[in-house]
């Protein structure tokens, strides 16, 4: 009797411990994931600076976007894997670190905040994508130039 108790509670051991290590690995997958996310969003951050960077040369130039489907953010950013540049956005993506940016001149405005009032700017905006592993990270920002 004391044979077939302690086999019951050995049983009952293996169970909890084979439980406790999925859920260790599990949260070891999770873990890794979010460093992944973060690592991917570090590198989109790096790129988007660089892109902003570029337009901030006063050699830089660009023609303004035209039409909706030009001005509109790239779409094809959630996809895109090499540089080169997309006939449906009109973006010329450039490869940099662990990633790409693409840049649209989104043309002259006035009276932009941060801007002098009544002084013409013109608006860029910096689209970039981070890329480590099987993770993407896609960041925009819009740079004034004036």
């Amino acid at each position: 009797m004391a044979l077939l108790v302690s086999l019951v509670f050995l049983l009952l051991l293996t169970l909890i411990g084979i439980s406790s290590m999925q859920s260790a690995t599990l949260q070891e997958k999770m873990a890794g994931s979010v460093a992944l996310r973060n690592q991917t969003f570090q590198s989109a951050e790096a790129v988007l600076r660089v892109g902003e960077s570029a337009v901030q040369r006063d050699s830089y130039s660009l023609p303004v976007c035209s039409g909706v489907r030009q001005c509109a953010p790239p779409a094809e950013s959630s996809v895109i894997t090499a540089a080169g540049f997309n006939t449906t956005s009109g973006v010329t993506w450039i490869a940099s670190g662990k990633g790409f940016y693409g840049v649209q001149n989104l043309g002259v405005v006035r009276n932009v905040v941060n801007v002098p009032i009544n002084t013409p700017a013109t608006l860029y905006r910096v689209t970039a994508v981070g890329i480590v592993g099987s993770s993407r990270s896609v960041v925009e920002s819009t740079y004034a130039k004036y």
